[in-house]
């Protein structure tokens, strides 16, 4: 029986990359020993290969090929001295998080409405008078009543949509009062159910049942 201590992970060197394995590890070590640099650059290509043999979920990313150079100089701790066809970054580059985006400070009036349907008014305000912006100006109005009802599901009269237009659009956009949007009971309907197929609904009628059986006797 051997007495030869039991070899664990924990008592191994820290692998760098976890994902690529300690073998591939391993090989990049065995790289940084060689002497002579052409065989280093073959050595360090030849693990290029494996790493994408063995990760060929990688090719999809950009700038593959030199993103597995840039994991082969990390694994060697950026002590890798070959003819790579990239230059070696720097812990400082790799380290360098992305520039911080700016959040919209925009106030949205009217929260319930969302910001897409005041640039809808926006852009409706700007269009010349006539049926186009008419037609423009009452999508918008029935989009607001949808959304209204998204947050309260009871009901809302047609002329708090029409003043909450007219108020968006600083006065430029005004319906008549007299306007009818879209019934409250088929807005809640659409948003339990979503909006139905018309060819779906022409095959659940009875008529189309009957023109089937009808061509299916025809073929005798």
């Amino acid at each position: 029986m051997s007495n030869a201590p039991f070899d664990y992970n924990t008592q191994r060197p820290r692998m760098i990359i976890p994902e690529y394995g300690r073998n591939v590890q391993r090989m990049v070590e065995m790289c940084m020993e060689m002497e002579d640099r052409e065989k280093r650059t073959r050595s360090a290509r030849a693990i290029i290969d494996v790493i994408a043999r063995l990760n060929p979920q990688l090719r999809s990313s950009d700038n593959f090929e030199r993103m597995l150079w840039d994991h082969v100089y990390i694994m060697s701790d950026f002590k890798l001295d070959v003819d790579a066809p990239f230059p070696m970054p720097t812990p400082e580059e790799l380290e360098s998080k992305p520039e911080r985006v700016p959040y919209p400070q925009e106030e949205v009036k009217y929260g319930h409405y969302g910001r897409m349907v005041e640039r809808m008014v926006a852009q409706c305000a700007e269009m010349e008078a006539g049926e186009k912006r008419e037609a423009y100006a009452l999508l918008i109005a029935n989009l607001m009543k949808r959304q209204f009802l998204a947050w309260n599901r009871d009901t809302v009269p047609d002329g708090v949509i029409l003043k909450d237009l007219a108020d968006l659009s600083k006065g430029k956009i005004r319906l008549a009062a007299d306007t009818q949007l879209a019934q409250t009971a088929d807005l809640l309907r659409t948003q339990q159910t979503g909006p139905r197929n018309e060819a779906d609904t022409r095959r659940q009628g009875g008529n189309g049942r009957k023109r089937h059986r009808k061509r299916k006797k025809n073929r005798y």
